[in-house]
């Protein structure tokens, strides 16, 4: 039935069906979440291996928060198959949770949002109403631009057969407090009465409220520009992190220091930024700026220095390395943790990538201990996944990457005993230093003087 004017009474009534077209790390738990809220719901993934899995009741992906909330069968209120065509005929709203990833040139590729979009909208008759909302990070313009000429091509009317919206994902995997169930929301749509039962409709799907901002280019650009704020801080810090060791001071104590003040926004550097957002959608606005002759200088800047962290963070294992007179050329790196972030086995844009990339060219042999990462998704001959403690092998150097439980509770005694030389750099400054000393261990700290 789509939108018409008895969209709000069957929201109220839970008589609406909702589709998700692309069940991964967003599409998956909005399914799950709108099941919940009490709609019917029609899942969408063009990979059989995920329905295949979600068809058993399992969760295909590697967020663990899922492990125990899949269907254990489909039925009347969920239904998923690999069909576009099968299950949007259903909907009264599909949401589009497809990849926006960047290319080799740091590109934005748009190719999901354009193949899910003909795909939905070859799936919707006349007359059917059907709100078709983005959900997948973007730049301003990109769902008129890409979709627009689709609508029209298939010989359907926007407005009447079709509405279109967007209404970006904001939630955190891997994080209980900041799930799609809590985050705020925000939903862009060209006619208002949609974008308001659009509010309501998101609403009954997350606690932490759902504002309607106008129109669709408001949303697009708030959601990239949320993620450009944070890559900004990071760079700053991470800036700092090379700055103030060569000055003798170390940038923690700074940074600790300015924490003191009331409006001061604490950060804290790393070996580098990962997974789906902050390393890809500051491309999406650079490119949008740069084709509207827009200056887009201070942004760019910031993408280099987090992206150059790495690389950084390479050097400063290769000094210590010749500080105690092991040779590159024929030294192990530990490094401890693969993945983008602490708690998840994604290792999407992950920084331990191009650190472990930067290392081998120095010539160092590495292996990479992270009990979380599938192997599938693992760069073949770059290094050795270790994905068990008893695994790892004697090392000159360990260097901590990403912060999972698994590895802030490591028997220390017990690696120490593998170390060739008991050295270890911490890049997230997690570690419990003086606990590491007193074991022995001699520790360097990421934004320290070395």
């Amino acid at each position: 039935m789509g939108w018409d004017d008895t969209f709000s009474r069957r929201l109220v009534g839970r008589d609406l069906t909702i589709g998700v077209i692309g069940l991964g790390y967003v599409g998956l738990p909005t399914a799950i979440g709108f099941l919940d809220a009490g709609f019917r719901v029609r899942g969408v993934d063009v990979n059989k291996q995920v329905i295949d899995a979600l068809s058993l009741g399992e969760n295909p992906g590697d967020d663990p928060q899922h492990d125990d909330l899949i269907p254990s069968k489909q039925g009347e209120n969920w239904k998923i198959s690999t069909s576009t065509s099968e299950m949007v005929p259903d909907c009264d709203v599909v949401l589009v949770t497809v990849p926006t990833p960047v290319n080799e040139e740091r590109l934005p590729d748009l190719s999901y949002v354009s193949l899910a979009g003909e795909a939905v909208f070859s799936s919707i008759g006349a007359n059917s109403g059907t709100i078709v909302v983005l959900e997948s990070t973007v730049y301003p313009g990109v769902t008129r631009e890409i979709w627009s000429p689709l609508v029209e091509k298939l010989g359907l009317v926007e407005g009447q057969d079709v509405h279109l919206a967007y209404c970006p994902e904001r939630f955190v995997p891997g994080d209980e407090e900041h799930g799609v169930r809590q985050v705020a929301r925000v939903v862009g749509a060209g006619d208002q009465k949609i974008g308001l039962d659009l509010r309501d409709l998101y609403d009954t799907l997350t606690s932490g409220g759902v504002t309607y901002v106008g129109d669709i280019e408001v949303a697009e650009a708030a959601k990239v520009v949320e993620n450009v704020q944070r890559d900004l801080n990071i760079a700053l810090v991470n800036e700092l992190a090379r700055i103030f060791p060569v000055l003798g001071i170390d940038v923690e104590d700074v940074l600790n220091a300015a924490a003191t003040k009331w409006n001061f926004h604490r950060y804290s550097p790393g070996v580098g930024v990962g997974g789906h957002c902050i390393p890809v959608d500051p491309y999406y606005l650079i490119q949008k700026a740069k084709a509207a002759g827009a200056p887009v200088e201070l942004i760019t800047s910031a993408r280099a220095v987090n992206s150059a962290m790495p690389k950084n963070v390479a050097h400063d294992v290769a000094e210590i390395l010749k500080k105690n007179g092991i040779n590159l050329s024929s030294s192990n790196v530990l490094m401890l943790g693969w993945s983008y972030k602490p708690g998840i086995g994604d290792p999407r844009e992950t920084p331990a990538e191009p650190l472990a990339e930067a290392l081998v060219e120095f010539g160092c042999e590495v292996q990479a201990f992270d009990p979380l990462v599938d192997g599938r998704f693992f760069p073949e001959g770059l290094a050795t996944l270790v994905r068990d403690e008893s695994e790892i092998k004697p090392f000159d150097i360990a260097l901590l990457v990403t912060a999972h439980d698994e590895i802030i509770g490591l028997d220390w005694t017990k690696l120490s005993n593998l170390a060739n030389h008991s050295l270890i750099y911490d890049g997230r400054r997690v570690l419990d230093s003086d606990m590491l000393e007193k074991l022995g261990w001699e520790v360097y700290l990421l934004g320290a003087p070395l």
